[in-house]
């Protein structure tokens, strides 16, 4: 992988908030002008420090609620202020209600060169228990639409895992999604997050998460199934036809390649140092507007903790370590420091070494949280 850095901007509005989303984003579009304008301040911060990218992701909140001429400020303001790199993969996420053929043919001639769908799921019950604003019928025009605008990478998210949803229900979405044969999935497992609608119904009783057994069950399935049908599960919730539809982009996260963010609640890395934004749009304008950062804290990252940061993504990918290239970066052999368990967790099946890589295998990548703890 290139350590050319990745750009990520976020758009912080929905048009409706799901209530088992801890994405930041508020439901009030009045903003989104303002926004845009101190978005664009925010790039120009930046040109002296990061001067080029091979990676530009717009996710949100709803990047699809702005319209067609904003979205395309926002491309032509990137490549005033930084160099887009030859060949550079250019992500939007969009929601399947939004986005008829001539906004998403406009994207293209605009250079964006790969869709982000939320799909979620196919089966009604599951869209409206998520609060999704679109239904299967949407979905489907979604990624059909997408298709004849030209798209050949298509990535869609899928979420699994969800209270009253049985086993027939998800691989009924799956086996419909890859009649689509779409480049790129996302699988998630729904996690419960304290402070949402989805949260508090979970903390009072009234919902109930799949059992341990069931969720590693519906990981295992589904891993199986899209292996089966030809797709590569190269990272712990990501599937791709072959290498070349790999999220170029996400894979600047797994690893420590440097990266920017920008607008509120974004993370950016470089030179083993990581910052990030007020989780506020109204403290993110009004510190732009008078002239201030609108980061909300610095840290420095010790060796240390890149080491055991690496450890922890490295196992959450299917590609895993590279035992030398490690060593020589980290000062530390994880094969004489960690033999012990390393040789305990290949014998119970959950990681292989094999030609100088420490990986997980299809177990291991179910459980890659408590792997990593080695």
């Amino acid at each position: 992988m290139s350590k050319t850095a990745g750009l990520y901007i976020h758009i912080p509005f929905c048009r409706t908030r799901c209530g088992y989303c801890n994405f930041y984003s508020v439901t009030n579009p009045d903003y989104i002008p303002n926004y845009l304008k101190c978005l664009f301040k925010e790039m120009g911060a930046y040109r002296r420090k990061f001067s080029r990218f091979d990676t530009v992701y717009i996710g949100g909140g709803t990047p699809s609620l702005l319209d067609i001429r904003q979205l395309q400020d926002i491309i032509e303001k990137i490549q005033e202020n930084f160099i887009l790199l030859s060949g550079a993969e250019i992500t939007i996420e969009i929601n399947p209600a939004d986005m008829d053929i001539s906004a998403l043919k406009t994207l293209k001639d605009m250079g964006v060169n790969r869709l982000n769908i939320g799909i979620q799921s196919l089966d009604p019950k599951i869209l409206t228990f998520l609060e999704r604003r679109h239904t299967t019928a949407q979905a489907v025009s979604a990624i059909e639409t997408s298709r004849g605008a030209g798209f050949d990478n298509l990535g869609l998210d899928l979420i699994y895992g969800v209270p009253g949803q049985n086993m027939k229900s998800w691989m009924d979405t799956l086996t419909q999604v890859l009649s689509f044969r779409p480049e790129h999935l996302s699988c998630y497992q729904l996690t419960i997050e304290p402070e949402t609608p989805l949260g508090k119904r979970h903390q009072k009783g009234d919902i109930f998460l799949p059992g341990e057994k069931l969720g590693y069950d519906f990981f295992m399935k589904t891993a199986e199934t899209l292996e089966d049908a030809g797709y590569t599960h190269y990272e712990v919730s990501s599937f791709a036809k072959n290498t070349t539809f790999f999220s170029r982009h996400n894979r600047k996260y797994w690893e420590h390649t440097p990266y920017l963010g920008l607008g509120p609640t974004a993370h950016s890395f470089i030179d083993n140092r990581r910052w990030w934004n007020h989780r506020s749009l109204e403290r993110y304008i009004t510190d732009i507007e008078a002239g201030r950062s609108p980061v909300e804290e610095t840290e420095s990252l010790t060796m240390e903790q890149l080491r055991l940061e690496a450890i922890h993504l490295g196992l959450c990918t299917k590609k895993g370590i590279h035992l030398k290239d490690f060593a020589r970066e980290y000062d530390y052999d994880l094969i004489a420091e960690k033999g012990e368990i390393l040789k305990k967790l290949e014998e119970e099946g959950l990681i292989a070494i094999q030609n100088g890589y420490l990986y997980p295998t299809r177990a291991g990548l179910a459980v890659a949280d408590s792997l990593s703890l080695i």
